[in-house]
């Protein structure tokens, strides 16, 4: 079924009642800042439980799934009629095969499952927005051990179930047939026991949930300790890092004593209710055989009937210590699920954006034109243009930088510079479209006309005049927004897993594990290109001065700890590679050479330039602007929170002009 539709049902309510609701997409991910919602009612269980599992059934393995699905249940029920029938012949194999069957088809969901999960997780910058905003704790151990618990789980209790109500119906009529009021006492007992369990064991949803999260919580402190560990040893911070886990593990360890204590009165009671009610066919049966009105052979036959019953009506009691852990299961899963959802109709859907997410609050117009520079109005066209922006925070509770307007043609550079925490960064992050937060206009007109997008540049023809730009359909956002003409380069690069030739070609180009070759990254990417060839490669890091780190070709596929080994002088210079392999019209660069010698930061400069890059820099040091022909300084306002004052020089006069104009 369409994806669509899934987003539709879940905005209406769940309303329909024809198909699930799901919504097709870590960098690592901590502990979340904010209020969370620990356990749900039965209500948002059931709800969430059906959005989580349902969708794999409707999938692309739908078919090979219901098969499967219907071959454990048949063999399930096999076993089960092989054990009212034939109760003399050994079960083993067909439950080894029933259960080999399940754990087959749980390994499929599972996988499923997860590509669906990783899908929505990087869609529309997904994980950004999660980390952001701090929406839920740990997405990453939702994705890895939710999943795989759920459907291992899931399938089990289903079994479970049909293999109960499967005995109930073959065991009913004998016991109901030897004495209709102890099959009526077994049923009461039956429900009162399960009303007890629940009352004993209420809090155990609650505490399992809180487990899960401060298990991965201190998992995630561990990992934190192992990538910073550089630091953290020139710190001399081994104590102070020791004492933080060692909290840690406190607080998931008194939430298990609390959790064993509610366990512990649990099995108290499941073990007397088991074993309580034992000798009550006895008790009904044997007058019944003195009096001669059974054979003496359906005392046993009572027994066993009885054992069975009881088994099929208490599943509830002698499972609830598993069923509360699945609850809490399905509830991270669901509430992980519904983030998903609903950020990607905020996206989907921009102008129900605001009600979605923050409540009526102004958004950031973010435009990437792409059908612009087929024509010769493309010498007249800026690169970027700033209009009347207004930046806040992402909880609109500081205002960063208050009515920028600026315009970029090709080969002006711009520096931008200003002290610390006076909205350089989070500019880019504008300009990028990672922070919608505040009013007015960011346009880009960075990529050239494709072939694959005429029918998209015919729709935009009537916003081809640079100033007329007007809000459109969103399928026409979406076209535009491959442009993939913008380069950014962090403070900090990231260093990806693999080879020294997977540094230099990522995000542009990555590797295709089938078939070990090297393809684009980015979907997004223009002009599309082949690969850089191993002459190009080492080239390039000849061009950043990184010549040493090859012996010969056979260096670029040799596999390191490169985040380690690299220095982060070292790490900003690969970052300036990916640049000039990638050639972008536009670099975007926080801070980029902040861990060079002005040496080689003026090298890279100088290389960028001759690529006929345009170049947009975040920097502190005044020696960076002889290379850039504009400068916009950004003050912070000490008197209010009103918002940063600004000012833009650029190489002529005519063009300068600061806050205070406006």
């Amino acid at each position: 079924m369409d994806p669509s539709f899934y987003a539709s049902l879940l905005q209406d309510g769940g309303s329909s009642e024809d198909a699930p609701s799901t919504f097709a997409s870590s960098s690592q991910s901590g502990p979340a800042g904010g209020s969370q919602e620990i356990g749900s009612d039965i209500k948002t269980l059931v709800k969430r439980f059906y959005q989580v599992a349902v969708p794999y059934w409707y999938s692309e393995d739908k078919v090979q799934a219901r098969i499967r699905l219907a071959l454990v249940f048949t063999l399930t029920l096999t076993t089960t009629g092989i054990s009212v029938a034939f109760s003399f012949l050994s079960r083993d194999f067909y439950n080894a095969l029933a259960n080999y069957m399940r754990e087959l088809l749980a390994v499929r969901w599972r996988s499923w499952m997860t590509k669906h999960y990783i899908n929505c997780y990087f869609q529309n910058r997904t994980f950004y927005n999660i980390e952001a905003q701090s929406l839920i704790d740990n997405p990453d151990q939702r994705i890895v051990h939710d999943v795989t618990s759920f459907t291992g789980t899931a399938l089990a209790f289903a079994l479970a179930i049909f293999n109960a109500a499967v005995d109930l119906v073959s065991f009913s009529g004998i016991l109901y047939g030897i004495y209709p009021p102890l099959f009526l006492v077994l049923i009461a007992y039956s429900l009162v026991g399960t009303l007890l369990s629940v009352l004993l064991g209420k809090g155990l949803v609650g505490l399992n949930f809180i487990q899960e999260r401060r298990d991965a919580d201190f998992r995630y402190n561990l990992v934190r300790v192992r990538e910073n560990a550089e630091s953290i040893a020139f710190y001399g911070g081994e104590q102070s890092e020791s004492r933080l886990l060692l909290q840690c593990f406190k607080q998931s360890l008194d939430n298990l004593y609390k959790l064993m204590k509610v366990s512990r009165n649990l099995n108290f009671f499941t073990s007397g209710y088991r074993y309580f009610i034992e000798l009550l066919p006895a008790a009904v049966v044997a007058p019944l055989y003195f009096r001669g009105e059974i054979d003496f052979g359906v005392i046993n036959q009572s027994f066993s009937a009885f054992d069975h019953i009881l088994g099929d009506l208490s599943i509830v009691v002698f499972q609830f210590q598993s069923i509360t852990a699945f609850s809490a299961v399905v509830d991270r899963l669901g509430e992980f699920n519904d983030v998903l959802n609903r950020l990607h109709i905020a996206y989907d859907r921009p102008a129900l954006n605001a009600d979605v997410m923050a409540g009526a609050r102004p958004k950031i117009y973010k435009v990437d034109i792409t059908d612009v520079f087929s024509g010769p109005e493309a010498q007249s066209l800026p690169l970027l243009a700033i209009e009347r922006l207004t930046l806040l925070t992402p909880k609109y509770n500081v205002t960063l930088v208050e009515d920028l307007t600026i315009v970029l043609h090709e080969g002006e550079h711009l520096l931008i510079m200003g002290p610390s925490g006076s909205g350089k960064t989070s500019l880019l992050r504008a300009i990028a479209g990672l922070w919608e937060s505040g009013r007015g206009t960011i346009k880009t007109f960075v990529a050239s006309q494709r072939e694959d997008d005429v029918e998209s540049s015919r729709v935009g023809e009537s916003r081809r005049v640079y100033g007329e730009i007007e809000e459109e359909p969103n399928e026409e956002r979406h076209a535009r927004k491959k442009s993939g003409m913008i380069f950014f380069l962090p403070q900090k690069p990231y260093m990806v897993i693999g080879s020294l030739r997977q540094q230099l070609l990522y995000p542009t180009w990555i590797m295709d594990a089938d078939n070990d070759v090297m393809v684009s990254g980015q979907e997004s990417t223009y002009p599309s290109r082949p690969p850089p060839t191993n002459p190009e490669l080492v080239d390039v890091l000849g061009r950043v001065k990184l010549s040493y780190l090859l012996r010969g070709y056979e260096e670029l596929d040799s596999h390191r700890e490169w985040a380690s080994i690299l220095s982060q002088g070292e790490q900003q210079r690969i970052a300036f590679a990916r640049l000039l392999l990638s050639r972008p019209r536009v670099a975007m660069m926080d801070e980029s050479t902040s861990a060079m010698d002005e040496d080689n930061e003026a090298h890279l400069y100088r290389e960028i330039d001759a690529a006929g890059i345009t170049y947009i820099s975040i920097a502190h040091r005044a020696s960076l602007k002889c290379y850039h022909s504009n400068v916009l300084t950004l003050y912070k306002n000490r008197d209010s929170d009103r918002g940063c004052r600004w000012t833009f020089r650029c190489s002529s006069d005519t063009c300068s002009h600061d806050s205070l104009d406006h």
